[in-house]
């Protein structure tokens, strides 16, 4: 795992519109087992950000070839989301406490959540929190990532494998249903290419139709 300071520098070069003064907040999540088994996200309290993922060494032969290496890219989250999140990292850094319950539970992810701003810096890693807040903050976040994937994914399904994009969009739906996915708002763009391309499925079209409707709520 790279060292935090480099990994802030590095988000505040791919968002030079941002000054120092600015807050900004950055997960970094990792899980060998996982495709993609790194990956980053910066988010700024305008809800603007950047994802940096890497695929890692974990094989699944039912997707290998619909998984990019590297994904590298801005993104977008809702202000209200980004105001939660906020708020909550800016409360848990009065309290300075530490995050990782140390409990014997099942290995989720080593995610490091930090926060830098004006009024100073907060660092916490866990792979389970007791702190309810603290635990629905990364179960929130690595939603948004999952989210950003699945977008990526579609992607490469419309160019690669139009067909395979009907199952693709029954989980994504299925999933921003129960609290899998998160901030559907990430990925309108390839929603809105989706609902209007006249090679894909009348299903699909319909699918992307009703994400973008629930993205906007």
């Amino acid at each position: 795992m790279r060292a935090l300071p480099l990994l802030l520098a590095a988000a505040a070069l791919a968002l030079p519109g941002h000054g120092q003064s600015s807050p900004s907040l950055s997960i970094e999540f990792s899980n060998p087992g996982l495709t993609p088994s790194t990956w980053t996200l910066v988010l700024h309290p305008d809800g603007s950000g950047h994802f940096h993922a890497e695929r890692g060494d974990a094989a699944d032969p039912q997707t290998e070839t619909m998984e990019p290496a590297i994904i590298d890219r801005d993104v977008h989250l809702s202000e209200e989301f980004a105001d939660r999140v906020f708020e909550t990292a800016h409360r848990h850094k009065l309290m300075n406490v530490e995050c990782e319950s140390h409990a014997k539970v099942a290995f989720q992810g080593w995610k490091t959540i930090s926060y830098v701003g004006p009024d100073g810096s907060w660092i916490c890693r866990f792979n389970y929190s007791n702190d309810k807040q603290i635990e629905a903050l990364g179960d929130s976040l690595v939603g948004v990532a999952s989210t950003i994937v699945e977008g990526v994914r579609l992607e490469m399904l419309r160019q690669h494998d139009p067909l395979g994009l009907d199952s693709e969009m029954e989980f994504i739906a299925e999933a921003s249903e129960d609290g899998r996915l998160q901030q559907i708002c990430a990925i309108r763009k390839i929603l809105q290419r989706l609902e209007s391309d006249p090679a894909v499925l009348d299903r699909v079209r319909n699918q992307a139709r009703k994400l973008l409707a629930r993205a906007e709520k």
